[in-house]
């Protein structure tokens, strides 16, 4: 009778070594990731703004330890710990990662809803193309990779203190707004400019963005000091850009024109690349 009861001892001690040794494994399958994108980097913190320790081939697994930010803190070959940028592990249609891939940018469509904003002389609202222009810019940064943050995707009213608000709260890297100008008499003034209110990063910014816009149709009125509340009340580097006069027949032919929307976006997404080749 007690050999029995050792065989069962012996057997139920077994089944319990080889029931941990399964979970064990379970957990450590359901605790790690397969990198889907060429040359993955791993930061030394969760923000494009880190060292980068090393850098992962497409195939490799990683270890997840925890998750802060969209960004995921793993252990690489069993010696390298650091940060991983969480949207990009998986996705296979970036081919080469880049500063910009790794970053999280806010883009702000001006007024919405019941803020129409400026009027064209027809009476198309301003609001209609601010929101088509940053959908353009959303789609060309997501190609690259990048993380985006809309302050609003459809037609609707955001407050002006939320739009700041955004992207500290999803921990941005930029913050870009959206709007097209209007003066006091229509056929009187033409020409995008880009404004910053914070010296430093946002200025550098705002210069990145429009030097690139030089090839346009319409004309430069340079980079300029502005005390706007969604750039001035911003933690990250932050700048509106006004695309033309709505109220000029001349610009305005260009806003509502899809190819001046077009190569408006591809030259702010241009810009937003060259500043962060330029700025470590």
């Amino acid at each position: 009778m007690k050999r029995i009861w050792e065989n069962k001892s012996w057997i139920v001690a077994t089944l319990a070594i080889i029931i941990t040794f399964f979970v064990l494994i379970v957990s450590l399958e359901s605790n790690s990731v397969t990198v889907k994108v060429n040359q993955l980097n791993i930061r030394s913190g969760p923000d494009v703004t880190y060292s980068v320790r090393a850098k992962v081939k497409q195939g490799q697994r990683l270890q997840v330890i925890s998750r802060k930010s969209n960004w995921i803190k793993v252990i690489y070959q069993h010696k390298t710990i650091g940060w991983v940028a969480a949207w990009l592990v998986q996705n296979s249609n970036v081919q080469n990662v880049t500063r910009l891939s790794e970053a999280t940018i806010v883009l702000d469509p001006g007024h919405g809803g019941s803020d129409t904003g400026a009027l064209s002389m027809t009476g198309q609202p301003e609001k209609r193309y601010t929101l088509e222009v940053a959908k353009r810019v959303e789609r060309n940064l997501q190609a690259r990779g990048a993380r985006v943050v809309m302050t609003r995707s459809s037609d609707k009213t955001v407050p002006l203190a939320a739009r700041p608000e955004i992207a500290n709260s999803s921990s941005a890297n930029l913050f870009v707004s959206f709007h097209f100008d209007s003066s006091d008499e229509n056929n009187v003034a033409s020409g995008y400019t880009c404004y910053f209110y914070h010296n430093g990063d946002s200025k550098q910014l705002a210069k990145s963005v429009n030097d690139q816009m030089k090839n346009l149709p319409l004309s430069s009125r340079g980079v300029e000091f502005g005390n706007f509340l969604v750039i001035r009340d911003n933690s990250v580097p932050a700048i509106l850009i006004e695309g033309g006069y709505i109220n000029t027949s001349k610009d305005f032919k260009q806003i509502q024109n899809p190819t001046y929307q077009k190569k408006l976006a591809d030259d702010v997404v241009d810009g937003i690349a060259n500043y962060f080749k330029t700025n470590n």
